[in-house]
């Protein structure tokens, strides 16, 4: 009798979590070959726990069927679960090198192929390994008032920061599915963060199903393919991360062109579609820029997290860090140290660490005619002039850019929209009329480094730039890594 032919109709619902990808798959190799042997042997010994070896099981030998002949295999397949755990329980115990438990887990306990969830739990695992590696925007969700009425340049949007959703994971993702299967297939994993307060929601997408041909085996590796979503616990903001497109995946896929194969488009989709997924009838939700985009997440959740947001940075950090007892507004004197106090010590110590520095230079350096004694540098950098500088340093930067801060800011980028000519105080920077005016930039500069407001606060104690002069936004106080600027004022709205 006849195999009957299979039948391949197109479907709006999720790709499934056991979807298997070929070990053979050479992508395959090079994306599990980015963790370190440690963090292979820990995934799997996560696959083999009781929760999850029923929803990804090794390759066992009754699973042969008389196929293949085990013993001329270089990994022949184990007969319990428990003679699996045994194994990467002695790679846990002894040292090797990373490709042989790589090539264990795609060549043997795993060669009938890789589920979508594991290559997830890889990918989530690989960014717990290098926190890094993605840069992250800073999203604020603000819900629609229905009481205001819409005017001309207005919208109905309230600051409803108190008002945060209440997400159930479950909902959540089934709403978010049914916003985008319309267009894309996608495959959906929710992890818990294993040292941050974030939920991470990691978004897979290929083309429509109703487009041919079918995907390659390589398609499910494509990192320009992947969008993360992470969630801060009991904040109104959330976090997205596009994967960096890697050419020679981009080249191998087909001619067709959609929405999958562009990022940005994929961003675009994936942010109308949260703050829908998230709305409920009476209940409506946007999402709203935020001008901060960072690749440290701790830096995030600092300026645009659970804590303090951006209303406590700049000038304001050193009440925010307890540095000083109390707040500005506080009538009671603080029982620890007032801020005249430590600012007098900001300064001393900023002195002996710069003549400690020079005093090294200077014994590297014996026969340099420069060479000062301690003394003398201190006199001088303790002089009116230097003092004076050193006091509006740390009234305009406060804790940003020390030694103290906690959230520094990898990048920094300036875009000019005046036309050369134009006075700095023909107008404010409310952008009123902003619609008429041109929104490309004029001149675009960037600064980028391991800490920008760092840097800017050391070419302030150097005297490079006048720290009395510069704007809030360069000091850290405005919590924002772009900065629009027209009439020497940044613009508010979000071109």
């Amino acid at each position: 009798m006849a195999r009957p032919r299979t039948v391949r109709a197109p479907t709006t619902a999720s790709l499934p979590n056991n979807l298997r990808i070929p070990s053979t798959t050479p992508s395959l190799v090079k994306t599990l070959g980015r963790l370190s042997r440690q963090s292979l042997l820990d995934l799997a010994q996560i696959w083999l726990e009781d929760r999850h070896v029923t929803s990804f099981p090794p390759y066992l030998l009754r699973d042969n069927n008389g196929g293949e002949d085990e013993e001329t295999l270089p990994y022949p397949a184990a007969e319990t679960i428990e003679e699996v755990r045994q194994v990467y329980q002695d790679f846990q115990e002894r040292k090797g090198a990373k490709r042989e438990v790589l090539e264990r887990i795609l060549e043997g306990d795993w060669r009938h192929g890789i589920t979508l969830r594991q290559l997830a739990m890889a990918d989530l695992r690989y960014m717990d390994d290098h926190p890094a590696s993605l840069r992250w925007t800073a999203l604020e969700l603000n819900r629609i008032d229905p009481r205001r009425k819409q005017t001309a340049g207005n919208s109905a949007l309230t600051d409803w920061s108190a008002s945060v959703p209440r997400i159930q994971a479950a909902t959540f993702v089934r709403a978010l599915q049914r916003e985008i299967s319309p267009l894309v297939k996608a495959h959906y994993h929710l992890a818990r963060a294993s040292t941050l307060p974030l939920t991470f929601l990691r978004i897979f997408v290929v083309d429509s199903p109703y487009q041919s041909p079918r995907q390659t085996a390589d398609i499910f590796t494509d990192s320009s393919r992947v969008i993360y979503v992470a969630f801060p616990d009991s904040c109104p903001f959330i976090y997205t991360s596009v994967s960096a497109s890697t050419g020679a995946k981009a080249a191998a896929t087909p001619a067709v062109h959609s929405v999958a194969t562009d990022s940005r488009s994929l961003q675009r989709l994936v942010r109308e579609a949260i703050p829908k997924a998230l709305s409920r009838p009476q209940e409506r939700y946007t999402l709203k820029a935020t001008s901060l985009a960072a690749k440290n997440l701790p830096t995030l959740l600092a300026m645009r997290g659970p804590g303090r947001s951006n209303a406590a940075n700049g000038s304001f950090s050193i009440f925010a860090d307890a540095v000083v007892e109390g707040s500005p507004l506080d009538p009671r004197p603080a029982s620890t140290v007032t801020p005249e106090e430590y600012i007098q010590e900001g300064i001393l110590a900023v002195s002996e660490d710069n003549a400690n520095r020079e005093n090294t230079e200077g014994q590297a350096h014996p026969d340099s005619k420069t060479k000062r004694t301690v003394d003398d540098h201190n006199s001088t950098l303790l002089s009116p002039s230097s003092k004076k500088r050193r006091l509006a340093i740390h009234s305009r930067f406060g804790t940003a850019g020390s030694s103290m801060a906690q959230a520094p800011l990898d990048r920094l980028d300036i875009r000019l929209l005046d036309t050369p000519g134009q006075g700095v105080g023909d107008g404010d920077g409310d952008d009123n009329d902003g619609q008429s005016a041109s929104t490309l930039p004029t001149v675009s500069l960037g600064f980028v480094g391991t800490d920008v407001i760092g840097g800017i606060r050391r070419l302030a104690e150097l005297g490079i730039v006048d720290p009395e002069r510069i704007p809030s936004w360069m000091t850290g106080e405005e919590a924002v890594s772009m900065a629009v600027i027209r009439r020497g004022k940044r613009v508010r709205k979000h071109l």
